[in-house]
């Protein structure tokens, strides 16, 4: 049996970390965007051997427990103790590893609901699998619920699904204009002294968005808190001041990653395309994801 999930890329424009002794109410209060790239996850479930054998591979390539702790620990909760088989699940990034996209909730979450579809489960019990297992081994602490809700999210009571709340902006026309420039630590910024105006600046930025919950005040926020957070400097703040030249909506950093987002209107794409071929940086350009992940049984050659 070879089952299919699609988990969306999910950008933070802003957040506050909550932390919490029970993983399950542990998470972030924020807001972010899910896009139509992320991660495609197909997991493999063949009967017949004489013990129970997990293997998991990322674009193609298999990789050690210790590298992909989260979904390994995922799938040892939801694949039966007394199965008897070869499980193998194959996860393929569109955007880079740490660069921003939640890509390990995007494996993680695709694999809960995989197996979840394969094995016997629901929505609601793989995702909270996920986000337990991502807060545990500090992956991040609120792209499962985020990705869950899908769009333009507004995350405002922390917690898994089930426990926190989110809620959606209403949109038109936006697509999402990314570039990605390199790896940030989630683990070492959120272990370090910039926590507490992360906290500060957070959930002034929640306050103000839920007063006037659109857009285009997420991106100025966004700005705001990455500007006074001091998370966006140097270089990407240069960066990001020669698109605002291009861009009618402020663009902002990439929470957390080393890189920049921005809500574009179609008109405005050949410019920013020009500007960031001119500097030579790498760019991509994807619509924004309405609703949940997708999961379904795969067949060769395409789904059925």
């Amino acid at each position: 049996m070879l089952v299919r999930s699609f988990v969306p890329a999910h950008i933070t424009a802003f957040f506050v970390p909550v932390f919490h002794d029970d993983p399950l109410k542990a998470g972030s209060l924020g807001a972010g965007i899910n896009l139509d790239k992320g991660t495609n996850v197909f997991a493999s479930i063949e009967t017949g051997t004489l013990e129970r054998h997990i293997h998991i591979a990322f674009n193609g390539e298999p990789v050690k427990r210790e590298d992909a702790i989260i979904s390994y620990s995922v799938a040892g909760k939801l694949v039966p103790e007394d199965f008897l088989g070869e499980v193998e699940i194959w996860q393929y990034f569109d955007f880079p590893n740490g660069h921003g996209f939640g890509n390990s909730a995007g494996g993680a979450l695709g694999t809960a609901l995989a197996l979840s579809y394969a094995f016997g489960g629901t929505w609601l019990k793989a995702a909270q699998t996920a986000h337990e297992a991502e807060v545990v081994h500090k992956g991040g602490l609120g792209d499962v619920i985020a990705q869950l809700a899908g769009g333009i999210e507004v995350r405002i009571k922390a917690g898994a699904p089930g426990i926190g709340v989110v809620d959606n902006l209403f949109f038109e026309d936006y697509r999402v204009l990314v570039v990605p420039l390199g790896k940030l630590s989630t683990r070492e910024v959120l272990d370090g002294d910039v926590v507490k105006a992360i906290e500060v600046e957070g959930r002034k930025a929640l306050e103000e968005l839920l007063k006037e919950p659109a857009p285009k005040r997420l991106m100025v926020l966004a700005r705001a808190f990455a500007e006074r957070t001091g998370l966006l400097t140097g270089e990407l703040l240069e960066l990001a001041k020669e698109l605002d030249r291009v861009l009618k909506l402020p663009s902002s950093m990439i929470m957390l990653g080393k890189g920049l987002f921005a809500l574009v209107r179609e008109k405005e794409i050949e410019n920013a395309k020009v500007l960031l071929a001119d500097l030579g940086v790498p760019y991509d350009i994807a619509e924004i994801h309405e609703g949940k992940p997708k999961v379904e049984r795969w067949f060769e050659g395409g789904s059925g």
